[in-house]
């Protein structure tokens, strides 16, 4: 169980005024939950990604695994981000095999779960390569392998397909989806977005936040069953479950604006 209370985050401007990035951001996320984080620019939402990561601390409340307060990195939690970040003088084995070495798995364990996690994304054959020789969905398939190598309880993923054209992303929401789907629920996700349509394919909850400053709106339960096939997204249903909850963040948004005095 990841346990959000009260988490609050201020920065200090170069003026010296506060900047409140976070505020009392409260909500839980069950053990196997797939959660998809989506809000505007400046919500806060990569911030608490970090936090749950173990990159940045809070200013007040906290964020708990199983009762116990994330306060630094630890071997329960992998991060995904948008930028692929591979070592690009590594092939592609030895760059998925990285964070076991850092956590002094010996060399015939690691290089053999990262070729199990390389099969697994659709990249078998590919060992060798180096990274400037894959596509950008190439490589982010290879990030992906990597934080599953580890095993980790909870899988972060800041934008992961946001660099990606319209067709590879798609497919890659598929191959996570299914990827998620074999698994059986038995690691988490937190998933940050700016994709509704991403959102609700992949997600189990949608956390909808908002800005000035940074909170949760709303925490939303997706209806669709997985696995979440062509039947499914090319239904009435599911499309106008889509439009419903792009309104509702544009309505969030519009309301927000205003009250700060901005016209669109």
């Amino acid at each position: 169980m990841l346990t959000f209370t009260d988490v609050s985050v201020t920065f200090t401007k170069r003026d010296g005024e506060p900047f409140v990035a976070l505020q009392d951001v409260t909500f839980d996320i069950p053990d196997g939950e797939f959660v998809a984080l989506i809000g505007p620019s400046g919500c806060g939402k990569t911030t608490l990604l970090k936090i749950i990561a173990g990159l940045q601390n809070s200013t007040s409340g906290q964020v708990a695994v199983n009762g116990h307060r994330i306060d630094g990195p630890g071997p329960d939690r992998a991060l995904v981000f948008q930028n692929f970040v591979l070592l690009p003088w590594y092939d592609i084995i030895t760059n998925v095999a990285f964070g076991l070495e850092a956590r002094g798995v010996g060399k015939a364990e690691r290089l053999a779960r990262a070729q199990k996690e390389l099969e697994r994304v659709g990249l078998r054959g590919f060992e060798h390569h180096l990274p400037h020789e894959l596509s950008g969905g190439m490589q982010q398939r290879v990030g992906i392998a990597r934080a599953l190598a580890v095993d980790p309880q909870t899988i972060l993923m800041d934008e992961p397909f946001g660099a990606l054209d319209a067709l590879t992303r798609r497919v890659m929401q598929r191959d996570l989806a299914a990827i998620w789907s074999e698994e059986g629920n038995e690691r988490t996700a937190v998933f940050v977005t700016h994709s509704m349509a991403e959102a609700v394919f992949l997600a189990d909850r949608i956390v909808l936040m908002n800005t000035r400053p940074g909170r949760v709106e709303e925490v939303i339960t997706v209806p669709f069953a997985r696995p979440r096939g062509d039947d499914v997204t090319r239904s009435t249903e599911y499309r106008d479950f889509v439009d419903y909850l792009s309104s509702r963040l544009e309505g969030m948004q519009r309301n927000d604006m205003q009250t700060a005095g901005i016209t669109a």
